[in-house]
């Protein structure tokens, strides 16, 4: 590109794409997503690693749109200004974005979790002590060589049938709802290995919800090595309530001990690490919601003093994990991350964190719109918040003044806070599809073999 369009490149305002920056490029500290400063010299490519950040951030917030529409997005800003001649197709964009650092994301997500618990009203349960959840998926990827090696699909499928299949164990904060980590793996790895490896992630004093596959003595072992205390449900261990310690009704201190066999996730040094035994407390809640059959969970917890933790405040905590796991839902269905569009396990893992980052960059939106307004962070929508912003952001940038903008981002806050979900106490949503899919047959044969013609046959 000549002189003239570096010059719009480096004084452009009036764009979707960087309106983005303005919002929040203030969270971001890394020196190479910093704008040029004024009278700076230095020409600044069409996809330099700031550019391609924020376009990339802008495919994932609009559900991972395809590379050739963020082309046209910057074709059509840079046309206004006269400017012409930017390579229509979209390896260059492409290319930028294999260039963008793995670390740059890597600092992204974790400066944009910290900025949404920052803004996130504070809360006082089970003392203040920070409180985060784990949870596990798997998404789909494009069927290539590459991404078949390292994350293989199932075995009960034939060879170009199937798809790809990544497993996630990601690591959410409770408070805003923001993804701290993830840990990724092939369908064949096991959720609670991947989450072995985001042990450095938590910090003393922690609290860790976990699903039903970390009532075991295993976990709550590692975590008080680690300082930190786990709530969990119980699922396969057999619970005597005459064994132990009475501290209320259903609620008591018992003596778990190290089983004889090791996992496999963990090396030999770090299962002779763990003690031969440790007390834990184990409750059983009552649930009971208006409308609702009455359910009981037992759960195991290894916080013991139930003065300072009430059984009423664990059973809360771990009730508001199931909101956690909408997040996954949020990230998946509304973002679109349930399929990723990669080619490469390289290009995977950078199109995982930048969706992470961009469901992060919505959390802190919702958040600082329920501190401004005082209204319940959890009954403020995703998906609204989403829709909000992409029209906002457009709006935004064909505001004239500074004044204008923040008018338009109070506005945008005002929307959310004022257009809350209902409040449905209990509501589970049932993983079952009711729109029927087409009546076209299976692939069982890869697409280059299979003809149809009245029947399924080979090629010859």
């Amino acid at each position: 590109m000549g002189r003239r369009a570096s010059e719009v490149l480096t004084h452009i305002r009036q764009c979707t794409l960087s309106q983005l920056e303005s919002c929040f490029g203030a969270l971001f500290a890394a020196a190479a997503l910093c704008p040029p400063k004024p009278g700076d010299q230095r020409r600044e490519r069409p996809y330099s690693i700031r550019r391609t950040f924020w376009c990339f951030l802008w495919q994932m917030l609009n559900q991972n749109t395809s590379c050739r529409e963020v082309v046209r997005q910057l074709q059509a800003v840079l046309g206004l200004h006269g400017v012409h001649n930017l390579d229509p197709g979209n390896s260059a964009y492409c290319q930028a974005r294999a260039r963008l650092p793995v670390r740059l994301l890597e600092q992204g997500l974790g400066e944009t979790a910290a900025a949404a618990d920052r803004q996130s009203p504070q809360r006082r349960l089970l003392q203040g002590r920070p409180i985060k959840a784990a949870d596990g998926s798997t998404v789909s990827l494009a069927d290539t060589p590459e991404n078949q090696a390292k994350y293989p699909q199932q075995k009960g499928q034939q060879p170009g049938c199937g798809f790809p299949i990544l497993r996630l164990s990601v690591l959410f904060s409770l408070q805003s709802g923001a993804v701290l980590q993830v840990a990724k793996g092939s369908y064949y790895q096991h959720e609670l290995r991947l989450f072995h490896s985001l042990h450095p992630r938590l910090q003393a004093k922690d609290i860790l919800l976990y699903d039903r596959a970390g009532g075991h003595f295993v976990l709550a072992a590692q975590m008080g090595l680690l300082n930190v205390d786990l709530i969990s449900r119980v699922l396969i261990r057999k619970i005597d309530w005459r064994d132990g310690k009475r501290l209320g009704k259903h609620d008591r201190l018992v003596v778990w001990k190290k089983g004889p066999n090791k996992p496999a996730y963990l090396t030999q040094e770090q299962w002779e690490a763990l003690p031969a035994q440790i007390t834990v407390r184990v409750l059983k809640v009552t649930i009971t919601r208006k409308g609702c059959r009455t359910q009981e969970v037992t759960l195991v917890t290894t916080l013991l003093d139930p003065v300072q933790y009430p059984a009423a405040e664990i059973a809360e905590a771990y009730l508001r994990r199931w909101r956690l796991e909408l997040c996954l839902d949020d990230l998946k269905t509304t973002l679109g991350m349930d399929t990723l569009h990669c080619l490469s396990p390289e290009m995977v893992e950078k199109e995982l964190l930048a969706f992470m980052i961009a469901h992060n960059l919505l959390r802190w939106i919702m958040a600082q719109a329920a501190c401004e307004h005082q209204v319940d962070l959890y009954r403020i929508s995703f998906t609204g918040a989403m829709d909000a912003l992409r029209q906002s952001a457009t709006a935004m940038a064909q505001a004239k003044t500074a004044k204008k903008r923040r008018e338009l981002w109070a506005d945008l806050l005002h929307t959310l806070a004022d257009d809350l979900v209902p409040l449905r106490p209990g509501r589970r949503e049932p993983r079952a599809v009711k729109r029927r899919p087409k009546p076209y047959p299976r692939l069982n044969q890869p697409r280059r073999q299979f003809r149809e013609d009245g029947q399924l046959s080979h090629v010859n």
